[in-house]
């Protein structure tokens, strides 16, 4: 009994101690990245290519989360106001809900799904083909080559794909409420106008540039340290999707506390 109470702890001890030493090496290659932007050229071309790649390619699945997450849960709140009187409020709850929470955390998800896992299986697969060892053999410094592109793109894109998730959702919101559900459209501005104020959308912007370097980080971290073979190819693409969707859920805490703190509500 004691020896697997033993056991036990020592493989506790050892996953814990391999975590730590997973987010060290996220973090260095993080503070790499930093160095490297602010010293070296940028790539123009590939970073017009992952700019291409991250942000128009993404904007049908953006488009259509915002969309339809405004419109739902427009409709939610509706029902449950109506029984209370408070049907012009649907407006405002929906659109801040939009700003703060649903159109920053709900893009990052789809952009961690769609976009992390590609950067990290095309990463590993380079690797794997000594592709990046060929990079070095040239004289090009991969982080330059690969990553720098990569975290300028997902920086620019994140955030515009946000906007226009919180600009769809809040739209939504609108014609599901009014004109479908029979909302009194003055007062639905109103209280919009009254109550949602500019700092609310930067709210979602600030969110969406944080999740963004957590993303980019995650997924060319394990594309970089995949092992070798095909096999290490499908891990590493799944963990960087879920790794990073499960770092983006977690986050999205303490943003919230923090920016709350320093941007309250009216």
């Amino acid at each position: 009994m004691l020896k697997a109470l033993i056991q036990f702890v020592q493989k506790i001890g050892a996953s814990t101690l391999a975590q730590v030493a997973e987010f060290g090496d996220m973090v260095l290659l993080f503070w790499e990245t930093v160095v490297c932007l602010l010293t070296r050229r940028l790539r123009m071309e590939q970073t017009v290519a992952q700019l291409f790649f991250v942000g128009v390619r993404s904007q049908m699945v953006v488009l259509v989360t915002g969309l339809f997450t405004g419109a739902v849960f427009a409709a939610q709140i509706q029902f449950q106001f109506h029984r209370l009187g408070m049907d012009s409020a649907t407006g405002t709850v929906a659109t801040l809900a939009m700003c703060r929470e649903l159109g920053p955390v709900l893009s990052a998800l789809m952009i961690a799904g769609r976009v992390g896992s590609a950067m990290a299986a095309e990463l590993a697969t380079m690797k794997i083909s000594e592709q990046i060892d060929a990079l070095r053999a040239l004289a090009v410094y991969p982080i330059e080559y690969l990553i720098v592109p990569r975290f300028v793109a997902m920086m620019v894109s994140l955030p515009l794909l946000v906007a226009m998730a919180i600009g769809a959702g809040a739209g939504a919101s609108y014609f599901v409420a009014v004109p479908l559900l029979g909302v009194d459209g003055t007062y639905y501005w109103d209280n919009l106008m009254k109550f949602v104020a500019p700092k609310d959308i930067w709210i979602g912007l600030i969110k969406a540039f944080f999740f963004s370097l957590i993303i980019v980080t995650i997924a060319c971290y394990k594309g970089l340290h995949s092992g070798g073979g095909a096999e290490s190819v499908g891990r590493a693409t799944t963990e960087a999707a879920v790794n990073a969707s499960i770092s983006v859920l977690i986050s999205n805490f303490f943003f919230t506390l923090l920016l709350n703190m320093t941007f309250p509500s009216n």
